[in-house]
């Protein structure tokens, strides 16, 4: 069902791809991007599990808003292994002012079909973005 607020419908493939992700641990990473005639987010790109966050970060177009989750392993002081998925709002500062408008305004609504997220980034260029800012927001 469209979200009144921002008129956005979230396909049942994006809820599903993001449960194999959470549960089964099927990708590292999903990108998704809004179909702007159609007013529905779609699965832009996925990642294996065996990628790295440098071929994820490439991913993300240079001039294009997109959402994001990644599947972020670390291991923890005490030597525990771990891992966290973040939402990634990507907005960079070459995209079109309606998309940046666009992605905003459903930002909100797209995060609450993805059950499971635990940590959030905005980003509008891709130092904002950085292993060392994804490792910093860890709280490890």
């Amino acid at each position: 069902m469209a979200n009144s607020a921002s008129g956005m419908h979230v396909s049942d493939e994006c809820k599903l791809k993001f449960l194999e992700l959470k549960a089964k641990r099927n990708y590292r990473f999903i990108v998704f991007k809004i179909d702007d005639k159609a007013q529905h987010v779609t699965i832009d790109m996925v990642g294996n599990p065996e990628e790295t966050y440098d071929s994820f970060t490439r991913c993300m177009p240079k001039n294009e808003c997109r959402y994001a989750v990644y599947d972020f392993d670390f291991t923890t002081p005490e030597n525990c292994q771990k891992s966290k998925i973040f939402f990634i709002a990507w907005s960079p500062d070459k995209s079109r002012v309606r998309s940046k408008m666009l992605y905003a305004s459903s930002k909100d609504r797209f995060k609450r079909e993805l059950d499971g997220i635990q940590v959030e980034l905005q980003a509008t260029e891709p130092s904002e973005m950085s292993l060392d800012i994804i490792e910093g927001r860890v709280n490890l």
